[in-house]
């Protein structure tokens, strides 16, 4: 109950500051316009495709992930170290909540709060999609839906996390955004550096099959996998491809091993930050 309590107060606060309505904004007005650009100008945004909806969530999939991840960082770096920044977390645990319940609950809020304003603004884009193509796959929507709330929860898990190692709101934002950079921008950097230092400093013919498995570790990489998974006749169907496994040979090699990357970015940072978060002096 404390979980919940925590939970619903974070809720509360969100809808009170205006942040839930202006995140509805921003989702809404994005969404629509990714789907007019995508059936108005389907040569322009995504070469040599027929305008389909399947072709429109992998073409919306790629943007939302970007959006989803800097919108997680600020509604949530603020979650747990804004609350020991200013004291107000000793309030909290003076009530009967322990550690883990703030924790969870925080977690909960902010997943509801960014869940529910994305929900929304995916069925606005969709629903206009429907007005203008005059049909909806709906079980392809609704599946797309399923893997960008589970992206969703990721970051913001991860993000909720970071902001429970630190009792400093600066902190916390340096170490998101530098996860955020790290590991959706540079990261594919970190296996072919690796494999061009084992190699006396030059590139092999062919790349060893786990620097594959390593390029998988990025949330965004992984969310891709797993829609690739979900909808695997939408993604033949594209004229690029949406997973690099073809042609390795490993049992790692297929788009399911984006649900088990996805599940490590759900639950290890948030451990990491509960156990940094229970052992610290507040």
């Amino acid at each position: 109950m404390s979980t919940l309590a925590v939970a619903k107060k974070d809720f509360r606060d969100a809808v009170q500051s205006r942040a839930l309505w202006a995140l509805l904004a921003v989702f809404v007005v994005l969404s629509t316009l990714l789907t007019y650009s995508y059936v108005e100008f389907p040569q322009l945004v995504s070469p040599g495709t027929e305008t389909s909806i399947g072709g429109l969530v992998f073409f919306t999939a790629g943007i939302v992930s970007l959006f989803v991840s800097l919108t997680a960082m600020v509604v949530c770096y603020k979650a747990i170290a804004g609350e020991r920044e200013i004291g107000s977390i000793k309030l909290m645990l003076a009530l009967p909540h322990r550690r883990r319940d703030v924790l969870a609950g925080k977690l909960l809020g902010r997943m509801a709060v960014l869940s529910l304003a994305l929900a929304i603004g995916l069925a606005v884009g969709f629903g206009f999609a429907f007005a203008m193509l005059g049909s909806l796959d709906v079980l392809t929507v609704l599946l797309f839906l399923i893997a960008t709330l589970l992206f969703t929860a990721v970051y913001v898990s991860v993000v909720v996390g970071i902001s429970a190692m630190t009792g400093s709101t600066s902190r916390a934002t340096t170490l998101a955004i530098g996860f955020f950079v790290v590991f959706e921008f540079l990261w594919d950097v970190v296996p072919i550096a690796a494999v061009y230092v084992a190699n006396g400093f030059a590139l092999p013919q062919q790349m060893p099959d786990w620097t594959f498995l390593v390029m998988q570790v990025p949330p965004s990489t992984a969310y891709t996998a797993v829609l690739t998974s979900l909808l695997p006749q939408v993604a033949a169907s594209l004229p690029t491809q949406t997973f690099a496994g073809a042609g390795i040979d490993a049992f790692y090699a297929v788009p399911e091993i984006g649900f088990a990357v996805l599940a490590f970015w759900l639950v290890v940072p948030l451990a990491v930050g509960y156990v940094r978060f229970s052992n610290a002096d507040l």
